[in-house]
């Protein structure tokens, strides 16, 4: 009897493809770091690769694959460079978003130009006030990650109606590059790669109405775009996605540094004649120990992502409505995986003592890399956990989720 043929998905190649860009994305983490953006050569190797098609829709030459081989995809980009792999995911994360407004407003993103992407602000940093046929925006939006290499903004707004005490309702517009300039102010100790500067529109631009969406639509289970796109992956409300890409590069964060400890614990020696000089680091109780624990909070977060993505994509598939409760578990369980992550670094970057501070060591940046991405509202604890407690003792939750 022939063995059978094991042939590999096209979702496991794409994973492949990632896990083999690891090593030049590591290579160049520091310079990333030291240009403070992503170049246009790692850039390319993302589109040769096919990342940014991983969620845009089939008919503008994408894949429409699930959000778990996405996850899978960045997190292997995040054990090279953080960074790198941020700039990656939120881009290939707006695909997916883009995919939600009308149909007029992809044709006009990826029309004449499918390997179009597109960065973004979601705070809503500005009023956009209505005009016939749409809107106009004038603002700064902070916080652009990878700006210099998009060709269009997915930007925060409120959109008001006119109608009197109207605060506004929030949501997204959709602006092309040349309606708006970036403000080099990205200087900071963490994520420096990323570029993540301030877009700036001067002068009232015109917003035509296909090129809006609101936070309820994209949340409703039938966003404009379901009609079109007819994925199930695009009915999941955006607050149980759009997070995936910025927790998705902290789980390659974690991965990596792992990596990078336990190959190291095979050849440094402790010099300290304190801690035992002359003994190899694996040795120590310890370090076996703290390494265990940081495996298992990173398997804990990454079973946590899965399950509930995939339960997302079942529910969907199946056309169930993803409720409440689910969403407030996914919501959760973004946050509470970041923390999950953010020890497991913490604790292996503890234990690599002096060695561990020089520029030329990755761990340093990753630890610098993940206390950055922690400091985002959409992963932060106190405001995710709280809306949380809410729902489960039946108080309206005061949260976006």
């Amino acid at each position: 009897m022939k063995p059978a043929i094991v042939t590999s998905t096209p979702q496991q190649d794409m994973i492949v493809k990632a896990r083999e860009l690891t090593q030049y994305l590591r290579s160049h983490a520091r310079s990333v770091e030291e240009s403070r953006r992503i170049s246009e050569e790692t850039m390319q190797q993302f589109h040769n690769a096919g990342f940014f098609k991983l969620l845009q829709p089939i008919r503008y030459s994408g894949y429409e694959y699930n959000l778990t081989t996405f996850i899978e995809v960045m997190a292997e980009l995040g054990r090279g460079c953080v960074s790198s792999a941020w700039c990656c995911s939120i881009c290939s994360i707006h695909q997916w978003l883009v995919s939600i407004f009308p149909a007029q407003a992809q044709q006009d993103v990826w029309g004449s130009h499918p390997e179009a992407i597109v960065c973004g602000s979601y705070a809503p940093a500005t009023i956009a006030s209505p005009v016939e046929g749409g809107y106009i925006v004038q603002g700064r939006w902070k916080f652009a990650s990878n700006v210099d290499n998009a060709q269009w903004a997915l930007l925060g707004v409120k959109f008001n109606t006119g109608s009197q005490n109207d605060t506004g309702m929030g949501g997204f517009v959709l602006i092309s590059k040349n309606e708006w300039v970036i403000e080099d102010d990205w200087f900071v100790f963490g994520q420096q790669g990323t570029g993540s500067k301030t877009i700036v529109i001067d002068k009232t631009v015109f917003v035509p109405s296909h090129r809006c969406l609101t936070f309820i639509d994209a949340s409703s289970g039938s966003p404009p775009g379901s009609s079109v796109n007819h994925n199930s992956i695009y009915r999941i409300p955006f607050l149980s996605v759009v997070p995936l890409g910025l927790v998705s590069p902290l789980l390659g964060a974690a991965q990596g540094i792992l990596d990078i400890f336990i190959q190291q614990c095979g050849s440094r020696i402790t010099r300290g004649a304190v801690a035992g000089g002359g003994n190899k680091i694996s040795q120590f109780f310890p370090i076996q120990s703290h390494l265990a624990e940081a495996s298992a909070l990173i398997d804990a977060a990454k079973l946590l992502l899965m399950r509930d993505i995939s339960d997302c994509e079942k529910k969907v598939a199946n056309e169930e409505m993803i409720n409440i409760d689910s969403r407030i578990r996914n919501r959760r369980d973004h946050a509470f995986s970041a923390q999950l992550l953010h020890k497991a670094i913490t604790i292996l970057f503890t234990h690599t003592g002096g060695t561990g501070l020089s520029l030329d060591q990755p761990m340093q940046r990753i630890w610098r890399d993940s206390n950055a991405i922690m400091q985002h509202i959409a992963l932060n604890w106190d405001a995710t956990s709280s809306m949380v407690g809410q729902h489960l003792i039946g108080i309206e939750p005061n949260g976006q989720y």
